[in-house]
């Protein structure tokens, strides 16, 4: 049941969208844009409580302050949000709007996290993000490899208490208040099965530090105020959104290659092996663009001697299906691998083909001549 008197002293409710906008970027470029554009220093994202041989990024985001801006959730008056960004390496940025929250009951903080959901979550539109993404992508597009259009985007709602009015073991706060209604929005009650499922992704290295997740939001608490967890499941959006990109960019290229393939097999004889090293060429290169990009991305997090953190991001990656994804993108690009090697075989089959004719031809033309000349 729902503890009206348990009362959040210190927390936040942090909504995060990523979106995906280049293929790569530039990020050392990156500091160099936004120090001239905003006059502010920039910072390269690290955990902030894990040694860094234990979990490291392996290439640190950068990470942007931008301007506050105003909320309303419904409190009577205006609530001020903290604004960041981080840009990773591998063609992503994601933004991040923080509500701090301080001295309120359980009852109205999960009136909070609903209520923000409802104002910047998935369901709404998405101007005030991309108003958000335009202010930084502007001042840093020089910096952007090969900019697309995708329009993919991931979002992610935290629900954080850093303190409470009283000292309380994570065992018993679930058993205080009610996480499955704060984890859904759900106006109904859940049955029994549901909210095990729903909650069955629990974490807790001390006994008064929990972390619950589920596919689109997380509560956590962390009394030490470590916003690591925060961080590594950030990074399993990201790669989240990079899986998902690549995955939809080989469905649009396999019937594309499918349809090159049956073109180039209709051509002539004697330009078809110039044709087929070519689009052999041409997947080679997807190959090539794919394999370097989702290898980034899966190494962007090295989680090692932090068992705690590596049980959270692995869980993560599970519950969002990021494996599934990556399996899915490694049989596809095993099908142009096998789609190219079959087509670099005919063409040089083909060469052969054009060698042999080329060599009979000259041997009917020397007969010929030689009878000519008797």
């Amino acid at each position: 049941m729902t503890s009206p008197a348990l009362v959040i002293r210190s927390g936040s409710i942090i909504a995060l969208r990523l979106f995906d906008v280049a293929y790569a970027i530039d990020l050392p470029q990156v500091e160099r844009l936004w120090s001239a554009h905003s006059q502010a220093t920039t910072s390269r994202g690290q955990l902030a409580y894990t040694p860094s041989k234990a979990v490291a990024f392996d290439v640190p985001p950068v990470s942007l302050t931008l301007d506050t801006t105003l909320l309303d959730l419904g409190t009577g008056t205006p609530l001020t949000a903290l604004v960041s960004a981080r840009i990773y390496d591998f063609g992503v940025v994601s933004l991040s709007v923080r509500v701090p929250v301080e001295h309120t009951d359980w009852s109205e903080f999960a009136r909070l996290v609903t209520t923000t959901n409802q104002v910047i979550g998935p369901g709404v539109p998405d101007i005030f993000w991309t108003e958000l993404l335009a202010k930084i992508t502007a001042p840093l597009a020089p910096a952007f490899l090969r900019p697309n259009r995708s329009g993919l985007q991931e979002d992610y709602l935290f629900a954080v208490v850093k303190q409470w009015d009283e000292p309380i073991s994570a065992d018993d706060l679930m058993e205080r208040v009610d996480l499955a209604a704060l984890l859904t929005d759900e106006s109904r009650p859940l049955s029994e099965g549901a909210r095990r499922d729903l909650l069955r992704q629990r974490f807790s290295y001390y006994t008064d530090d929990l972390v619950v997740m589920t596919w689109d939001r997380a509560f956590i608490v962390e009394p030490r105020g470590d916003s690591d967890v925060i961080d590594v499941l950030e990074v399993a959006n990201a790669q989240l959104l990079e899986m998902r990109y690549y995955d939809e960019l080989l469905d649009d290229e396999l019937p594309r290659m499918n349809e090159w393939v049956r073109d180039v097999r209709t051509g002539s004889l004697l330009r078809s092996p110039r044709r087929y090293a070519s689009l052999a060429r041409r997947l080679y290169g997807l190959v090539a663009d794919v394999t370097e990009l989702t290898e980034r991305v899966d190494n962007a997090l090295q989680v090692t001697e932090d068992v705690y953190l590596a049980r959270v991001y692995a869980s993560a990656l599970d519950l969002m299906r990021v494996p599934k994804l990556s399996a899915a993108v490694d049989r596809k690009l095993a099908i142009i691998r096998d789609t190219y090697t079959a087509l670099y075989d005919e063409a040089s089959a083909r060469r052969s083909e054009l060698l042999e004719m080329t060599i009979v031809l000259l041997i009917v033309l020397e007969i010929v001549l030689a009878l000519f000349h008797v």
